[in-house]
């Protein structure tokens, strides 16, 4: 009990402390690990997830849950890939493509909880199975080739010498970490999922707030299937896979309340930092690529289990 009082007590910290632990150990056994290669590879692998990170983060924090990212960055990258072909469409159509299609999921996300009263747990969890089904469907269940050089480079050019992900990642942490922090609608997303009753009473639109999260979380999501369907030069119906319990790891990590109310990006950044450097530092000291499951799904189960513990004690 001593350990987890402290963890309570340091929560404000903990996670930061967590992960500069982390890597100085990691370090240590692997002369590999803290060299510019390896950091540059470490931010370069996870700017994907921690985009659509951002999302899953938004959500929670309005009380929601989204189970479907991974299933729209599978859809919204196989319908970007058809419009990606050489010679056929500027590049601005494949990135409005997945963008729109991940914002259509996100509407029909938002308006079946808000308006229809599903628990998102089970909607999300339905146009999950759905957009998996569609991205099939979209493809006949073959990889869409043929993409053209200026869709490639989407997601694996440079600027300055840093990769485009890493810089396409933190434009999209600045727009949303301002979107919470200084505008008014991310305020209301904090008071939504503190207290919808009050909320409502106070006259704001519950409905339409959680309506526009969803979208937002959904076109992130679709703008990440852009970037997966550059990177590896195919759009697949597969891809995505475990990719919304990723988001979500990373933002529980980071400290954002599965209740609601609670949460900063910046603790999403660090959490999805930490699973992709558990995973990266694993590999290199030959550890079996399952442990990193079973060390991900530990972590997360701490984290609520802190998390709970502490709101209870509130």
């Amino acid at each position: 009990m001593n350990i987890v009082r402290l963890c309570e007590r340091t929560s404000k910290f903990g996670i930061y402390i967590a992960f500069i632990l982390l890597c100085v150990v990691l370090s240590i056994l692997s002369p590999y690990f803290f060299t510019v290669k390896n950091i540059v590879n470490i931010l370069n692998q996870v700017s994907i997830i921690g985009i659509i990170a951002v999302g899953s983060t938004i959500v929670l924090i309005s009380g929601g849950l989204d189970l479907s990212p991974g299933a729209i960055v599978a859809v919204a990258g196989v319908m970007a890939a058809h419009f990606g072909h050489p010679g056929q469409y500027p590049i601005i159509v494949p990135i409005t493509v997945a963008v729109a299609t991940g914002l259509a999921f996100g509407a029909v996300n938002g308006v079946l909880t808000s308006l229809g009263k599903i628990p998102p747990f089970i909607v999300t969890l339905g146009t999950m199975t759905i957009g998996r089904g569609l991205a099939l469907l979209a493809c006949d269940g073959m990889q869409v080739i043929d993409l053209s050089e200026r869709y490639i480079s989407l997601a694996n050019s440079e600027i300055f010498g840093i990769p485009i992900l890493i810089i396409l990642f933190a434009l999209v942490f600045a727009v949303f970490q301002f979107v919470l922090t200084k505008m008014r609608f991310g305020r209301h997303i904090y008071a939504v999922g503190g207290n919808e009753t009050a909320s409502h009473v106070s006259g704001l639109n519950v409905n339409s707030i959680k309506i526009a999260v969803y979208m937002l979380a959904g076109a992130l999501a679709g703008f990440g299937g852009l970037l997966l369907s550059s990177r590896t030069v195919v759009g697949s119906p597969i891809a995505g896979q475990g990719y919304e319990l990723d988001a979500i790891a990373a933002a529980v990590i980071g400290g954002t309340s599965t209740t609601g109310g609670v949460g900063k990006l910046t603790g999403t950044i660090i959490g999805a930092l930490m699973i992709q450097v558990i995973s990266n530092g694993l590999d290199m000291i030959n550890v079996p690529s399952y442990w990193q499951q079973i060390v991900k799904g530990s972590i997360i189960i701490l984290a609520v289990f802190i998390d709970m513990r502490s709101r209870n004690k509130g």
